[in-house]
């Protein structure tokens, strides 16, 4: 049995009163929460499954990658249970800037959004994309899942809990 180590957890954010300034700082607030409990995982058992499902820590934000790629950049995704697996050449550091990196291009992108009900502003043709506010919703949800698996991966990896 691994070694807990505690981290202090991180209460939710404090936002302006304005419905997009509260779903832009939780959003942002559980960004930070999966990559930080990515980050410092160590390898191999950050891509190792510790589940039947094969759910493992690189995965799971190489996949809200994707998520955030497709939704706020136009990113075409044909085969999305790959997205879970990350490529074996990437090292737990190379997910995570990349994660990184694409929430900073996502967050460009939702700085040019002042109407909520107005689609996201990607291209992709052809293909209607979806509110700010239902894409902004979204990546709540789809982030938050998967920041409560991630929580459990890494305590079963060292030990380490909290955000």
């Amino acid at each position: 049995m691994p070694t807990t180590t505690r981290r202090r957890d991180t209460p939710p954010p404090r936002t302006g009163s304005g419905e997009a300034e509260v779903l832009r700082g939780f959003l942002d607030y559980l960004r930070a929460s999966i990559a930080a409990k990515v980050d410092g995982a160590p390898d191999p058992e950050a891509r190792t499954a510790a589940v039947p499902s094969g759910t493992n820590l690189l995965g799971l934000l190489n996949h809200l990658t994707c998520v955030e790629r497709a939704t706020f950049l136009g990113e075409d995704v044909t085969d999305w249970p790959a997205t879970f697996t990350a490529e074996p050449q990437d090292s737990v550091a190379d997910v995570v800037a990349r994660y990184r990196e694409t929430v900073e291009r996502a967050n460009a992108v939702l700085d040019g959004c002042a109407d909520l009900g107005a689609p996201v502003p990607r291209p992709r043709p052809g293909r209607p994309a979806p509110s700010v506010r239902w894409a902004l919703t979204h990546l709540i949800e789809e982030t938050g899942r998967h920041a409560g698996h991630a929580d459990i991966l890494r305590e079963l990896i060292d030990g380490t809990t909290g955000r």
